[in-house]
C-alpha cells in the first residue's frame, strides 16, 4: 500500500499570490521527489469546473449566501471524490488553490452565514478529510484588490463586492488561523516574493517534515 499523501491548501483574500506561490511550491516538492497534483477551487474536476463559472462570473447578486455555499460544496464534493482522495490514497501530494476555508471565510464570515452552517455542510459533504497544512497569504484589502484588478479577467465576481465584505473575509481567515494554529500558517503577502516563498518552504519543512531546497 502506498504511503499516505499530504494535502496542502493555499488560502487568503483576493490578490494574495496564491496561484504564483502554488506553482513554485509544486516545483520544489517535485524537486524533492514527490508526485504532486496541483489543483484549485472552485473547480479541479470537470463537474466542479462547470460550477466554478456560476460562482466567479456574472452579477454580484446572482446568488444569495446559502446558494453560494451549496454550490461551493457541490463542486468540492465532486473535486474531493474524483481527484483529491484518489491522489492522496496513491501517496501523491495535493496542493490546492483554495479549499473549504475559503467557503468559511467568504460565505461564513463575509456573507454572515456563520460557522455552524459551513461546518455542517462540510461534515455532510466532505467528512473527516482536512488539509495537513494551510498557508494563508494575508495582506490589506486595498492592496489585494489592486493586485487582483491588474489581472483583468472575467472571473471577478467576488472582487467586485464591497470593501466591507473583503475586510470581513480577511478577518475571517485570521480567525480561522487562530482557531487552528497547528494546521494554519499566516504569511505576510506584502513581503517580497522571495521572502514569501522562503516562508512557505520553511512551513512545509517544519510542519510536514519534508525538507525543500
Amino acid at each position: 500500500m502506498a504511503d499516505a499523501g499530504r494535502f496542502i491548501t493555499f488560502e487568503g483574500g483576493e490578490g494574495g499570490g496564491k496561484s504564483t506561490n502554488l506553482r513554485t511550491l509544486q516545483a520544489a516538492l517535485e524537486g524533492a521527489g514527490h508526485t504532486v497534483i496541483a489543483t484549485r477551487e472552485p473547480g479541479g474536476s470537470p463537474g466542479a469546473e462547470e460550477i466554478r463559472r456560476l460562482l466567479v462570473e456574472g452579477a454580484i447578486d446572482r446568488w444569495d449566501a446559502v446558494s453560494e455555499a451549496l454550490l461551493h460544496f457541490a463542486a468540492r464534493r465532486d473535486h474531493v471524490e474524483r481527484i483529491i482522495r484518489p491522489a492522496l490514497a496513491r501517496g501523491d501530494w495535493v496542493i490546492c488553490d483554495r479549499f473549504a476555508d475559503s467557503t468559511m471565510a467568504y460565505q461564513g464570515y463575509g456573507h454572515g452565514l456563520g460557522r455552524d452552517v459551513i461546518e455542517s455542510l462540510y461534515a455532510l459533504s466532505i467528512g473527516d478529510l482536512k488539509p495537513d497544512l494551510t498557508l494563508i497569504l494575508d495582506l490589506p484589502v486595498e492592496t489585494g484588490l489592486a493586485r487582483a484588478g491588474e489581472r483583468g479577467d472575467s472571473e471577478d465576481r467576488y472582487e467586485r463586492m464591497k470593501d466591507g465584505f473583503h475586510q470581513r473575509l480577511r478577518d475571517g481567515f485570521l480567525d480561522i488561523a487562530s482557531r487552528e494554529p497547528k494546521r494554519c500558517v499566516v504569511i505576510d503577502a506584502t513581503a517580497t516574493l522571495d521572502t514569501v516563498q522562503a516562508e512557505i518552504r520553511n512551513a512545509v519543512t517544519q510542519r510536514l517534515s519534508s525538507p525543500l531546497a
